[in-house]
């Protein structure tokens, strides 16, 4: 049967929405809070409004009762706008919400999950360390048992949404015990907001995201009760595998919406920009560097949206998603920089919507598993041993 990426009439519905106010709301005020480095806090407010946050929940935990499709129409229609409230919806959802969603227990669903739908609370997830990236198995963080408490030390960074002053929580991962082969046994609990001995560092100076929360985390001897444990104890790993293989979906859907607002862009000025007597879009070499922008996110959008039709149907995907983020994340830098070079001058003003997304695109090939790492999942799905 042939695959039809089509909308419903229910997510075309959702898509013009979240468009719309892409447009209407974010694009007059995202320019200044990014130069500002400020968080858009009144938009991530009425993106809460909206359901944005609880778009792939059941709405018995408050959310919306849609799926993974829903939730990456959206990201791709705010991304075509601006990235850093883009990854702020998406860490929110697959990154701070979904590990307690899927591996929470009752108890913590019905506390957290109805916040977080909300937009009310964001939630972050500390994965990454400094000595463990890419390998996160590397995991130094330790949390041990003492009464009923979890004693956290160690440190995460790069944290997106981690020191808002709507964060509620981070689900840590940390080392817990070790296998009969010595190998680390990691496990995922919950520190909330503002628990002793838990330090959110200053925001980092960044090349792009410029809005959106990114930190480091320290953890000193940081207690929290052992009913914070989500899941099973030393599952940690099997789960924010689970995690990282539905983010890269969703970092897939955010770099094609970022690749075809670079679209966007160069079409409108390739129109209005004159040179030599005419506008710059009657020359066939701008028509080429346009039709290869609007094909490569053409394409990019079908793989993500095989993806996600693949985890909403509940069949395999990880192979998908590996190819749709690897593709996705190098076509939105491709992208960015033709844009830059059919603005010419102007594509180096940050005045410019090019500008903000030239500098945004690059880390879509490294955050929720470097391109290398995208290559190696993919190589492994085919058969081979790395």
């Amino acid at each position: 049967m042939a695959l039809d990426h089509r909308l419903t009439p229910e997510h075309e519905e959702l898509r013009r929405t979240v468009e719309a106010f892409a447009h209407d709301v974010i694009a007059p005020k995202i320019g200044d809070l990014y130069e500002r480095h400020e968080f858009p806090y009144e938009i991530v407010r009425e993106m809460g409004r909206m359901g944005l946050f609880g778009l792939p929940f059941p709405e018995e935990y408050g959310g919306m009762g849609g799926d993974y499709l829903a939730l990456g129409i959206a990201l791709e229609e705010l991304a075509r706008v601006d990235s850093s409230v883009a990854i702020t919806l998406e860490a929110g959802v697959s990154l701070g919400a979904m590990p307690i969603h899927l591996f929470g227990s009752e108890e913590q669903k019905r506390e957290w999950l109805p916040k977080m739908c909300s937009g009310e609370v964001l939630g972050a997830f500390g994965l990454t360390e400094p000595g463990a990236g890419s390998d996160a198995g590397g995991t130094r963080t330790t949390a041990v048992k003492d009464g009923d408490e979890w004693v956290i030390n160690g440190s995460k960074c790069f944290i997106t949404n981690s020191g808002t002053d709507i964060t509620g929580l981070v689900t840590v991962t940390a080392v817990t015990g070790r296998k009969a082969d010595g190998r680390p046994e990691i496990s995922s609990i919950i520190v909330p907001s503002g628990t002793p001995g838990f330090t959110v560092a200053a925001p980092y100076s960044k090349v792009g995201w410029n809005s959106s929360d990114t930190r480091e985390l320290s953890f000193d001897d940081v207690r929290v009760p052992l009913a914070n444990l989500v899941g099973d104890e030393g599952r940690g790993y099997a789960q924010f595998l689970r995690i990282l293989d539905e983010g890269r979906i969703a970092i897939s859907a955010l770099a094609t919406g970022l690749a075809q607002g670079c679209v966007d862009e160069s079409v409108k000025y390739a129109k209005e920009r004159h040179a030599f007597g005419k506008a710059i879009g009657d020359n066939q070499a701008i028509q080429f560097k346009l039709a290869d922008m609007e094909m490569r996110a053409h394409m990019a959008r079908i793989g993500w949206r095989d993806a996600a039709s693949r985890l909403v149907a509940r069949e395999p995907f990880k192979k998908e998603a590996a190819i749709a983020k690897l593709y996705s994340s190098t076509v939105a830098v491709d992208n960015a920089r033709d844009a830059t070079q059919i603005h010419g001058g102007y594509g180096f003003m940050n005045e410019y919507p090019v500008a903000r997304m030239w500098r945004d695109s690059k880390i879509l090939e490294i955050g929720e598993g470097t391109s290398e790492v995208q290559r190696m999942l993919i190589a492994r799905e085919l058969g081979f041993a790395g």
